[in-house]
Order: C-alpha cells, then structure tokens, then sequence
C-alpha cells in the first residue's frame, strides 16, 4: 500500500542552442541545458521496449542513496522549481513544464527530452539537471548531489491564457507524473485526487510483493501555439515488463487522455493490471467505526461503475474492508470502468481539502480488449494518508514471459462519468443493525438501504412502488420493501432489506429496482464483509 502524501543561462549556451536549432522562444530563454541530438519515433520507442524485455533488467543508476534520505517530506518541500527556467513557457498559450526534484521517496531518475521537428524529422535533446532551476536553502541537501542528477517527474502548469478560475500558471498545475508509473490530473472541478498508472503487477497476490515499474523517459513535442493539447511519449521499466506510451492530453472542461501503449514481459506474471486506478477509501456514509474521526465522511471515490460488454451499467460502493479482498467482475470487450466520487455535497465531508471536489476516473477502451475481468482490490486501512483501493482490467489469458500487448484507452478525468446510464443511478448505500425499533435487535442481522435517483422513477404513477431485485451469494432476506426517500425530490428511491448471514465470509449482493418487468435503475452490487462489522459494531 502506496502512502500518498509523502511525497544555461550564459551567452554561449544560448548561441550553442541557436546553433542547433531550437527555438528558444519556446524553451525558457535559453535557460534549460539541451544534451545532444539524436533521432526519436513512436515506432523506434516501441522497437526499443521489445528488445528490452529479451535482455535481463538493469536498474537506473541512481545518486547516492545517503544523500537522497536526507532530502525528507520537510526538505522535499523546501526545494522548488524556479518557473523561469520552465520548459515552452515563452509560447503563447503554451502549457509550461516544471519539473520535480528526487528526494527519500522519489529516488529513482527520470531522463527528460524535448523534442523538435516531426515524423522522420524528429529530434529528441536530453533535458540536463542542473540545480540552478530549482530554488531551495542554502543548505538543502541536494546542493550535494552529483552535476545530472536528474529529476524525479514533470507537472504541466496552466497555460497563461487558461480560464480565471486556474488564475496563475506559475502556481496551477493540471497534470503530474511522479513516482513509479503513477500520473494523475484534476478534473473540471480545479482539484487533484485519485491516480493512474501506467501498469499494475500483482496487486494482492500472496506469493508474492507488488512490483511497481517505473517511467524512466519521457519525451515532450512542442505544443503548438494556443493549443488545448499536449503530446508526451514515455518508456517504461522494470523487472518483469517493459514498455512504451503515447499520451495526448487535452486540457478543456477537465482532462482527457488517449493512450497508445505497447507491453512485452520479461517474466510471468500472476495479475497484470491494464489501465489501473488507485484510490483512497477510508469511511462512507455505508460505514464508520464509533469516533473514528470528526468528519462524516473521508474518500477520493466512493464507488466502482462499470458499463460492461452486454450493456449493463453498474455501481459498486468501495469498502475499507478488515482484511484485503480482490473481486472479479468477468467480462468480454468492456465499454468502459472507473472509480468515480458521486457525492458532491460539502456538508457530508465537512473538509477544507474539498473532498467534494475530487475527480472521478473513466477508463474507455478505444479497441474490443477480449476476454477478461474488470478487478477491484480493497486493502484496509486506518487514515486518509494511504492509498487502499486498486481498479484494473486484467485479461483472461496467462501473462507469460514473451507476450505483448498493444491497447489503446482513453481516460476522462471529470466530475462525472462521460457515458452516464439513463436509468436511475444508486446515490447513496447505508448499513445498520438489523430488526426493528422498539423490538430486542436479532444476531448476525444487517440492514440495508439503498438509494437511487433517477429520471424512470419520476415516471411511476401516484400509488406504483418500485419491486427491489434481489440476490446474495448466501444468506437470507426480510423485511424487504421500497419507498420514495420522504425529502420531496422527485425520482429518489430507496430499497430496504435485512440480511441474515452466519459465519465471516464476504456476501456479495446484487439489487436493482424494476416495475412491470421494465428495469428502471443501474444494478448494485455490495460485497458485505461480516467480519469487517461485527469487529467494529461489536454485534
């Protein structure tokens, strides 16, 4: 489990740049350090990643480790990039790139290069490190580090001509790469949250630890003036992948990515992630602990949705569970999965970091991606600090040393989800004692209520109640009934039922509201883990 909040400028470099070409309009006045020359290509990026994974792994060479730990979350913070020297921040219109520096959690260098022309044309020129770009203390312990130590990873500031609401570039960042393969971007509500990766290996296998591969390059094209978009090429490594990436990043209402990626294996792996989400969970409304915290609420998501290969659209609420848990959801050809936040009301976090706020993620697969399974892992937790939730799709044939994968996708970081179901959408799960008030509370029992909104049921007829649907992998049902929630929206719906289950293995739930044979909300699933709610409702 990833923790989350640890988180040229002489005369002849200047003529030594004009004499190889670059404009240096569009780098920083001639401030960034450009090494030699050398062709690129998307295909060459491709060709080098296959070779790779034929050839046993070698690490990237990193500065003294002795010197890295000293550089903390407190000295990590201290040491910042000097907007000046940022890369295409003379452009009009242009996204600025800054750069992150290495420190105790981010140790492993990243090579940066710009790249110019195009096609057979291109060019791509090392971004050299050079300390005099970031501002930090006097005495900050990366003073010490060798000349070309590198950078840990990249952020694009807000273009100077973006909307009021991102104000200042130099401060607004709105998209970010840092650590392993993780990268994240804010969504049309100003704020950062949940991550993506580029690959996922054996998350939450038990024979073995999770490998985390690393972006070891990237190559950045020059934007075009006033552009929305921006294109960026990276290469993938590590002990049992290797790899190559295509982003074009479009910066508009919030933040969409097309991804061209190309995977070879070096080993077999036992769960290969495509597109992985990660997110932080700790309590929902569903359920908290007695004076766990002051706040009603603490997540980045609050619930899996799926929009499967038959056309069924699904939600599934996250849990903090009391022991980690993986769940399969088998598919062919999925249209689309993501971590999303549906509840957007501040009152129900109470939080000046704006839970409300944080961007939900859709992963839409641009080409049919077989057969497989959408797969959620759930690992507990006790604070907000750490990330404990993992989406991916993980396909059904073996990951064996020697196979390639070439998938296209496409990510929408927004407040919503782009595709939404016409049917009505469950917007909140709730779980308490079973029983009724007044009467002595029966063991084992768990109640549930389960609200949808949604057009079809404004729909119903005065006097015409939804029928719940349900089912459950064990266990029994009663009491189970629907009504209108009694807050006067019209189309807010809620299912009731008692559960009654022995024993500790995990139930999984399904629901869906439907009248004369007419479905009339996205299905909801719940995996409800006795042993979870017996240890903190003591029941």
């Amino acid at each position: 489990m990833t923790s989350r909040r640890t988180f040229i400028s002489s005369t002849s470099a200047a003529a030594a740049l004009a004499a190889l070409g670059v404009p240096l309009d569009v780098l920083a006045a001639g401030r960034i350090k450009l090494g030699k020359p050398a062709g690129f290509s998307f295909e060459n990026l491709i060709e080098q990643a296959r070779v790779a994974a034929t050839q046993a792994y070698k690490p990237q060479a990193r500065p003294p480790a002795d010197i890295l730990e000293k550089i903390d979350y407190e000295e990590h913070g201290k040491i910042k990039f000097n907007t000046d020297s940022a890369l295409y921040a003379k452009g009009p219109g242009q996204f600025p790139v800054t750069f992150f520096h290495l420190g105790r959690f981010f140790q492993s260098p990243v090579h940066m290069y710009t790249l110019e022309g195009a096609g057979a044309e291109a060019q791509a020129r090392e971004i050299l490190y050079d300390e005099s770009y970031f501002d930090m203390p006097k005495s900050s312990p990366a003073r010490k580090l060798p000349r070309g130590s590198g950078f840990a990873g990249f952020r694009f500031q807000e273009s100077r001509t973006a909307d009021q609401k991102a104000k200042d570039w130099r401060s607004n960042d709105w998209v970010a790469f840092l650590g392993a393969s993780y990268f994240r971007a804010i969504g049309d509500e100003y704020q950062y949250g949940l991550s993506a990766r580029g690959v996922a290996l054996n998350v939450a296998v038990a024979d073995g630890p999770e490998e985390f591969p690393n972006f070891t390059h990237f190559y950045f094209e020059a934007p075009a003036d006033n552009s929305t978009t921006v294109t960026v090429y990276a290469m993938l490594d590590g002990p049992s992948i290797t790899g190559a990436y295509k982003f074009i990043m479009h910066r508009n209402e919030g933040v969409v990515m097309e991804i061209d990626s190309a995977l070879f294996l070096r080993k077999d792996v036992e769960r290969l992630g495509i597109a992985p989400a990660t997110s932080m969970m700790w309590y929902s409304e569903t359920f908290k602990g007695t004076g766990v915290d002051w706040r009603p609420e603490v997540h980045d998501s609050d619930g899996l949705a799926i929009w499967n290969g038959q056309g069924e659209h699904i939600w599934r609420p996250l849990n903090n569970p009391g022991r980690t848990t993986a769940s399969a959801f088998g598919d062919k050809n999925p249209r689309g999965f993501g971590l999303l936040q549906r509840d957007r009301d501040f009152n129900n976090y109470q939080d000046g970091v704006h839970y409300e706020r944080r961007p939900s993620l859709w992963i839409e697969p641009l080409d049919g991606w077989g057969d497989g399974s959408v797969q959620l892992v759930e690992i507990p937790t006790d604070d907000e600090i750490h990330d404990n939730i993992v989406a991916m799709w993980v396909p059904a044939a073996k990951a064996t040393a020697g196979s390639s994968y070439r998938l296209r996708y496409r990510l929408h970081w927004l407040k919503d989800e782009p595709y939404p179901t016409p049917l009505a959408r469950c917007v909140a799960t709730r779980m308490g004692n079973g029983g009724q008030p007044g009467q002595n509370r029966p063991q084992n029992v768990r109640k549930f209520m389960v609200e949808f909104k949604g057009a079809p049921l404004e729909n119903l007829a005065f006097g015409e109640l939804p029928e719940a649907v349900l089912s459950t992998t064990r266990g029994k049902f009663s009491y189970v009934f629907t009504e209108a929630v009694p807050n006067g929206v019209p189309g807010h719906w809620r299912a009731q039922f008692d559960l009654t289950v022995d024993g500790d293995e995990p139930v999984d739930l399904r629901l869906y509201l439907r009248h004369k044979n007419q479905t009339l909300s996205e299905t909801w699933l719940y995996q409800y883990q006795p042993f979870k709610t017996r240890t903190v409702y003591g029941s």
